[in-house]
């Protein structure tokens, strides 16, 4: 095994090979498809490995997370589009699931009256914002949920 780095601010990618316990070597003989080379300009020069890359850091490092990071945190489109999902403890998780839940649960009656017309009017659109931003929250919360479960009980 390699020296470990005492390189204060690391990138995930280093960490998390770190955590593995493998030196660069050890991990591109793992990888296979990434070469050593590559995964320390991924680590210290700033260059942001490619989606194929992290898949494949994802699955030998069994670390799932490491797409959401990249697809929230590097890609243009999923920094759009992806929500970052953070990985907290189980009783943390489900806790706020049931919170969100008792939170849907009391405006799933004025869901009801918005949406049976079909049309949102403006007198609505503020309540129906504030369902939404809650059907947010529960949907980050799921994702955070299955994160979770990927990291510490899934393939």
């Amino acid at each position: 095994m390699g020296k470990r780095s005492v390189k204060e601010d690391k990138t995930i990618y280093q960490e998390t090979r770190e955590e593995c316990g493998l030196s660069r070597a050890a991990a591109a003989e793992l990888l296979e498809c990434i070469s050593e080379s590559r995964i320390e300009k991924i680590e210290l020069s700033g260059s942001l490995p490619h989606p194929d890359e992290v898949l494949v850091m994802a699955k030998k490092y069994k670390k799932p997370s490491l797409c959401n990071y990249y697809c929230s945190r590097e890609c243009p489109i999923g920094q759009e589009y992806v929500p970052a999902v953070e990985v907290t403890d189980l009783p943390t998780v489900t806790l706020e699931i049931l919170r969100l839940l008792g939170r849907l649960d009391a405006e799933k009656e004025r869901l009801i009256e918005i949406s049976v017309d079909g049309t949102i009017s403006e007198d609505e659109r503020a309540d129906f914002e504030k369902i939404k931003d809650e059907l947010d929250k529960m949907s980050l919360a799921v994702d955070s949920l299955k994160a979770w479960f990927d990291e510490k009980i899934g393939e």
